[in-house]
């Protein structure tokens, strides 16, 4: 690889499947490359997830979804709004990651971001 998504971007940038809290390399173990569009380069290689992994991730979340519904409204608004400042914070680095592996205007990422 020429370059590498946490050099372009600053922040550590996962590249296997979360599932049900879980880091996992997939059911069917491949990986496939993040290709950087205007020059070629593979910038990582991420999880190649499967049908079955789709389905266990909706599985997980259907799992999930009684214990955030029982969380009290207060709890749930903060866990939302700290989602909020970290991306707020990691706003350039958001943008960055989206020229990176989508070839996106980075005044374009920034603003998606943003």
């Amino acid at each position: 690889m020429s370059g590498n998504l946490a050099e372009l971007t600053g922040i550590d940038v996962p590249t296997r499947l979360l599932i049900g809290g879980e880091w996992t390399g997939g059911r069917g173990g491949d990986t496939m490359p993040v290709i950087d569009p205007s020059t070629e380069d593979s910038l990582a290689e991420v999880a190649n997830g499967t049908v079955e992994d789709a389905l266990d991730a909706v599985g997980a979340a259907a799992g999930a979804l009684a214990g955030w519904a029982a969380t009290p409204p207060r709890q749930r608004a903060e866990c939302l709004r700290r989602a909020f400042e970290l991306m707020t914070e990691r706003g350039e680095a958001l943008a960055r990651l989206m020229v990176a592996e989508n070839g996106k205007a980075l005044r374009d990422a920034r603003a998606e971001a943003a």
